[in-house]
């Protein structure tokens, strides 16, 4: 399995969750928060320091992988706008080459982390995935336009999947105090006090453990 943005607050979970598994694990990541919080030591583990934008140097590195997970990105709105330009660079212009080099090396499924937010607001009580794309800001936006993009290489042999989490929340070695639920638990631990804005407000959240299931369920169902 080869994931890029592996060393991230997602992707280190998820590499000691499928570790466990005894998956064969490939991370390629930028490596702005460093290694320091995947596992070495474990022998079913190769860490790659890389940019998803150097699109030979990728090519070269998912050889030989059976599964590709795409989770790399500039992962929040806030980021994102700190310089627009460069974040369409990593979130959009990327992904298409990146996606030939997956088909051309023969990666036989390519999962893809797309984002719930990529609805916008509803006030429908199911959003479901027919729902209309809405997006609100330019990380919405993005990440919904890579989607088609992905399903035009879809063929027999390379198998493409989308899944939009939540806001995730919850425990991982390279944490994240940006997220919601996140932000109120270190509050509680470090203050012994929470202080909510609003109140009427819903927001979608997702726990890290059960994204991990659900990547494992994605690289493990029958193609149909």
């Amino acid at each position: 399995v080869f994931i890029t943005g592996g060393a991230g607050y997602v992707g280190c979970r998820l590499v000691e969750y499928l570790l466990k598994k005894k998956y064969q694990i490939t991370v390629y990541d930028i490596m702005h928060y460093t290694s320091n919080f995947l596992p070495k030591d474990n022998k079913n583990l190769k860490i790659i320091e890389g940019d998803i934008r150097d699109t030979e140097y990728l090519k070269k590195c998912c050889k030989d992988h059976h599964y590709f997970i795409h989770l790399a990105c500039i992962s929040n709105d806030t980021s994102f706008v700190l310089d627009e330009k460069l974040s369409k660079t990593i979130n959009y212009d990327c992904f298409e080459p990146m996606v030939k080099v997956a088909k051309e090396n023969k990666v036989k499924r390519f999962i893809y982390a797309s984002s719930s937010s990529v609805y916008g607001i509803s006030d429908k009580k199911n959003v479901r995935e027919d729902h209309p794309l809405v997006p609100l800001t330019a990380y919405n936006k993005f990440k919904g336009m890579c989607e088609p993009l992905l399903f035009n290489y879809s063929s027999d042999d390379f198998e493409t999947v989308i899944f939009r989490p939540a806001t995730v929340c919850g425990y991982s070695p390279r944490m994240r105090f940006d997220l919601s639920v996140n932000i109120l638990t270190c509050h509680a631990i470090s203050n012994n006090k929470i202080t909510v804005f609003g109140g009427d407000q819903l927001r979608p959240n997702l726990h890290i453990l059960d994204y991990c299931e659900a990547v494992e369920t994605l690289i493990e169902a029958e193609k149909d």
